[in-house]
């Protein structure tokens, strides 16, 4: 995995970041946020906090005594624990594009089916900058309603020997998938003490947190596996206009979240989200890669620093149709400031297009090449008397050429990166190639990266098991 040691770019004086946590602090005890659950209702009233129907009016200053609770670092285990990822500081991990219902592949688009999820698992496990699938890659439209997120969770822990993400949205969900990581990894105790899965859960801004999405927190915190805890903030829609307007109702949806997380399980592992952009405020559309939603992402790294907690935002989002410059500009303009902010867990790093409706294979392609480009950029140079090469100069002296210098052919095979997408053809080799471009040479490249997959080795015995439990649980599920 990634670690990011380059500067963070924080941009908050101490004053706005001031008038920031006076902001949040203000909305939490004034308007409150609403829990629609009564679990969460009743840890709320016994921990002293005042709630007037689903609404909970939170004391700051308890805010804080249960935010000090959280690890600010945390380990996660993968099948193959060469994959094992660390979480917070300045480890950096990537994951796939999330929640798409549909997928495009060449000029197809088309709603996402089972062996579309399986081809984007395959292509995680193939690109060695991901470090995980995620969770829902793309929807499998074509599986059972009730039962797909069994077919998605088998699918990510065999295809896949990496970290995966839980799927959420009820209960139900939660339960199979930790009871499916239990039989991978060893038993309770185990995945308790060293999480294997992490889980996106969303807040229904503004300040409403959903029955369902709690139902699915509340598993997983049991069990300790960390949750993001995320407000979903469209400025203008979901929140103000203004940056810091949004900036103030994160926090304050984010840290209330957070805070449930410990009632229920003091100490549990669990992250800071951020998904902040806004809408086009013609067409009411939302807009993806814009400078503002930039501007909030590294603002987000600089609060989630203020306290103290591993954070996600970022990733590769656009609003582009197809894999084109302007999906390519856009993904850029958002995980450029990923990198800046030093984030944690980065979600929607490759596949993500059409503001995230489609899951594309071209795309990710292209997202993994400006992953592996950044991962570059952001590798601290080496500054010593062999980088500094003044033998290099004593040899070729004034006026000669490197490309035949000692230092040059000792280095040639791996001194600059060498990006495996991009053409630095002349025009007349390119055009004699097929003047093939930039969504092209992706389509090549994922197909060949399926053909050349190999399935990481499982146990045949816990490879069935797996399978006999999705078939159970199924059949219990109605499907």
């Amino acid at each position: 995995m990634f670690i990011n040691k380059m500067p963070r770019y924080d941009i908050l004086s101490t004053d706005a970041m001031a008038t920031l946590d006076k902001g949040w602090k203000r909305l939490l005890t004034e308007i409150g946020v609403e829990f629609m659950k009564p679990e969460a209702l009743d840890l709320f009233r016994k921990a002293g906090q005042r709630v007037e129907d689903n609404t909970v009016f939170l004391d700051p200053e308890f805010v804080l005594e249960q935010i000090a609770k959280v690890p600010r670092e945390f380990d996660m285990q993968a099948r193959n624990h060469a994959h094992d990822v660390h979480i917070g500081g300045d480890h950096m991990v990537f994951s796939s594009v999330y929640g798409s219902p549909f997928v495009r592949a060449g000029e197809t688009r088309r709603e996402g089916t089972l062996a579309d999820f399986q081809d984007f698992a395959r292509l995680a496990q193939g690109f060695d900058a991901m470090d995980s699938v995620g969770g829902v890659v793309v929807e499998p439209n074509d599986a059972p309603l009730d039962s797909r997120h069994l077919d998605m969770v088998y699918n990510a822990l065999t295809l896949t020997d990496k970290i995966i993400m839980g799927n959420v949205v009820s209960a139900t969900n939660a339960l199979d998938t930790i009871a499916m990581g239990e039989m991978v990894f060893g038993g309770r105790a185990s995945i308790e003490e060293k999480p294997f899965c992490i889980s996106l859960v969303n807040c229904n801004s503004p300040l409403r947190w959903d029955d369902r999405m709690l139902d699915a927190q509340f598993e997983y915190t049991k069990a300790g596996q960390p949750v993001i805890m995320t407000p979903f903030l469209l400025m203008g829609a979901m929140s103000p206009v203004t940056i810091p307007a949004a900036l103030v109702q994160q926090i304050a949806e984010s840290l209330s979240g957070i805070t449930l997380s410990q009632l229920i399980r003091p100490g549990a592992p669990v992250v800071f989200g951020s998904f902040l952009s806004n809408i086009d405020m013609q067409s009411g559309s939302p807009q993806f890669g814009t400078p503002e939603s930039a501007i909030g992402l590294l603002c987000t790294g600089q609060i989630a620093r203020h306290f103290g907690l591993p954070f996600r935002t970022g990733g590769g989002l656009n609003s582009s149709q197809m894999p084109d410059a302007q999906a390519a500009y856009e993904s850029l303009m958002t995980m450029l400031p990923t990198f800046l902010a030093g984030t944690n867990f980065v979600m929607h790093t490759a596949g993500w297009l059409e503001g995230g409706l489609v899951s594309s294979f071209e795309k990710y392609v292209i997202d993994v090449q400006i992953l592996e480009s950044l991962q570059k950029e952001f590798t601290p140079l080496e500054i010593n008397e062999d980088t500094l090469a003044f033998e290099a100069h004593d040899e070729i002296r004034h006026g000669g050429h490197f490309l035949g210098a000692n230092h040059t052919m000792e280095r040639f095979r791996d001194c600059f990166y060498r990006p495996f997408l991009s053409s630095s053809d002349n025009f007349e080799r390119w055009t004699r190639l097929g003047a093939r471009d930039t969504a092209t040479r992706a389509g090549e490249i994922y197909k060949k990266k399926l053909e050349e997959y190999v399935e990481p080795p499982m146990d045949p015995a816990l490879k069935q098991e797996l399978a006999d439990f999705v078939a159970r649980r199924r059949h219990e599920l109605g499907d």
